[in-house]
């Protein structure tokens, strides 16, 4: 596990760079032709979302030559993740990594990306965002005045816990968290937990305090945030396939100059670069004796056992989100197909 020293210094980075942050904000400006970016972002420190930031600082200043200065405010620093998509949207961050889970207070169809076992693995997934769900999804941001970027992997997401939870009716009773997303909301209803909405900034002290017991995340967000020294006990479930999006303020974006955007959008590493590099730390976190967790294998009998009590959540999701949802399911489910044709 992450020692209390070690944690006391990472604090003490984050409190310094919050400082610093609120006296950088100002909004975007541009002055002798130099055109400041706020970068929002939640990322933690000596991770590979914190080499992508602080890369695209440097390959997208370099390659403007001194036309764009971005200025990465990716630690928190701007609070929550819903604050900074209020930040995006009034002006006050021109850039930003956000989860699609709430993101999907925005764009209810997002939430839908979550259901339950919609993917079976991440090669599935991969080729089903490829090909069908970047133009459908950029089209329902830019709605609300959100240009999409690019998806950035999370990972699929699992079950972490004080006391191991490897089967439903392990769940049962348990006091589990849940995001704002509906899909978080019906998931844990269906496994028969007791639904507790909580910030994910607050989930390591609901931990410590009793407030909750487990709940649901991908390995990224779990195992280097404080959330596995509270509850070790992670059962492989992978469940939900979670990803967040890499956006813009769109009014912001087109009024940049097209070579602008252009180096932009080509400086973001690709998400073929963020899905490797996120799924080898994933695989070192869990295998990392110094993190202390304790990973539960799923086998398939357990898994089954969690498609069955969980099976009614996708067609619920659709009929509560509306807008596009069914529309959308029935493109992953050609996409699914086309992949099973392809034998990848």
């Amino acid at each position: 596990m992450m020692t209390t020293a070690g944690r006391k210094t990472t604090a003490l980075r984050l409190a310094v760079l919050s400082i610093a942050a609120f006296g950088m904000l100002g909004g975007c400006r541009s002055g002798d032709d130099v055109t400041v970016v706020n970068l929002g972002g939640t990322t933690v420190p000596d991770t590979p979302g914190e080499a992508i930031w602080l890369r695209f600082k440097q390959d997208t200043e370099a390659a403007a030559g001194g036309r764009l200065e971005l200025r990465p405010l990716i630690y928190g620093q701007l609070g929550s993740e819903e604050q900074l998509l209020s930040g995006l949207r009034r002006g006050r961050i021109q850039f930003a990594n956000l989860s699609a889970q709430v993101t999907s207070t925005v764009v209810p169809e997002l939430s839908l990306l979550y259901a339950p076992f919609l993917f079976d693995d991440a090669g599935q997934a991969d080729y089903v965002f490829d090909t069908y769900l970047t133009d459908v999804y950029r089209d329902l941001l830019a709605a609300h005045d959100l240009h999409l970027v690019t998806w950035y992997e999370i990972g699929f997401q699992s079950i972490y816990a004080k006391t191991p939870i490897v089967v439903p009716d392990d769940a049962r009773g348990r006091r589990f968290r849940v995001s704002s997303s509906l899909n978080a909301r019906l998931f844990a209803e269906a496994i028969g937990a007791d639904v507790i909405p909580l910030g994910f900034g607050d989930i390591v002290s609901g931990l410590q305090t009793g407030l909750i017991e487990a709940g649901e995340n991908s390995v990224s967000l779990y195992a280097r945030t404080g959330i596995a020294d509270e509850a070790p006990h992670f059962s492989a479930t992978r469940h939900a396939f979670g990803v967040s999006v890499i956006v813009a303020d769109k009014t912001w974006w087109d009024a940049l100059p097209a070579a602008d955007r252009t180096i932009m959008t080509d400086r973001f590493p690709s998400i073929a670069e963020s899905r490797r590099l996120t799924r080898a730390q994933d695989v070192a976190d869990l295998a990392d004796p110094a993190l202390g967790i304790v990973v539960h294998a799923v086998d398939e009998t357990q898994r089954a056992a969690w498609r069955t009590a969980t099976a009614g959540v996708t067609e619920r999701l659709i009929e509560q989100l509306g807008g596009r949802s069914r529309e959308i399911h029935a493109l992953i489910q050609r996409g699914k197909s086309e992949y099973a044709q392809r034998g990848d």
